[in-house]
């Protein structure tokens, strides 16, 4: 009998969708054990009202990509809840709020402002901004209300699996499809992970050349000089997060001399992405001339090691670093 199987996009790229159709032959394969039910707003014509007229926990597996933003996604990820069995958190905004977590940095005025008034495209000499209600010919207009902070959807309803990448590697997204289908998941809560950080599995790490690592002497940004080929990014003063992100993509950006921002996810048991990174970080550094040099070249730093998780750090969201 096959499993019936949810897909609901809320305020996210559509980055995660594609990663399961990347699956390519091997989706088609899934699709034998697998019956797709819903799969909203990018692949299938269906509507909200199909899902919340669905019984509940009449869905056997369901994912659910993007962050919470505002109320219409909060309404949406209740309702899959109610009528899901499984719920996976899929991709990094939905597992721990994504690079559009960092708007928890601001004030919803202070968003709006540089959005619809500041930016350099935008003409609004009337200073007109989104409102949840307005009037047009007679008719009332609506839009979601939005929430003062971005918050992961495990922060909303309960979740039973995570699934981390922006997005989700395609090799991965099938091995977690296999897992789903043999029915062979891990207690509930667990990250499904391959349990490697991305320096595991990285050829540029010292240990997997057979190299002993060495302190890191200066910091540089990705903007300044070209990586040595072959080099630990790190080591060569690129912050790269391999050290503590989950490695499930395969370093597929240390190896084309990109640094790991950490969009995988913290190594579990870790909860605080960014405070594991300050540690392992901080371990390396050869003195404090390159710990200043941190600040220097990152004068938000919160920005660098909260890229990806900011919604479910333990610090202060409107502070930061």
């Amino acid at each position: 009998m096959a499993l019936k199987f949810a897909f609901l996009l809320i305020s996210g790229c559509g980055g995660c969708d594609m990663s399961i159709v990347d699956l390519s032959e091997k989706l088609v394969d899934a699709l034998e054990s697998i019956e797709v039910v819903f799969w909203a707003p990018t692949v299938a014509d269906v509507k909200y009202k199909d899902l919340k007229a669905m019984p509940d926990k009449s869905i056997d597996v369901a994912f659910v990509a993007g962050m919470v933003r505002n109320k219409e996604n909060e309404y949406l990820v209740k309702v899959l809840r109610e009528k899901s069995k499984i719920l996976f958190a899929f991709g990094a905004c939905a597992s721990i709020g994504g690079i559009p977590g960092m708007a928890n940095l601001h004030s919803r005025e202070e968003l709006f402002e540089n959005a619809y008034i500041r930016s350099p495209s935008t003409e609004n000499p009337d200073r007109i901004i989104p409102q949840p209600r307005s009037l047009f010919n007679g008719y009332e207009l609506t839009l979601p209300e939005f929430l003062d902070e971005v918050r992961a959807v495990h922060q909303v309803v309960d979740v039973d699996y995570f699934v981390g990448g922006c997005p989700p590697h395609h090799e991965h997204v099938a091995r977690v499809v296999e897992s789903i289908v043999t029915g062979k998941l891990p207690p509930k809560g667990s990250w499904i992970t391959n349990g490697k950080s991305v320096c595991d599995v990285c050829p540029r790490n010292p240990a997997n050349r057979g190299e002993t690592r060495e302190p890191v002497k200066e910091i540089r940004r990705m903007i300044e000089g070209v990586p040595e080929e072959d080099k630990c990014l790190l080591q060569q003063g690129y912050l790269c997060l391999g050290p503590i992100t989950q490695g499930d993509c395969g370093a597929c950006c240390p190896r084309v001399g990109i640094r790991c921002a950490g969009c995988g996810g913290p190594i579990p048991p870790v909860t605080d992405f960014g405070l594991r990174a300050i540690g392992s970080i901080a371990a390396i550094l050869k003195d404090e001339k390159v710990v200043d040099q941190i600040f220097e070249k990152y004068p938000v730093l919160t920005k660098i090691l909260y890229r990806y998780s900011l919604p479910t750090a333990m610090i202060s969201k409107k502070g930061g670093l």
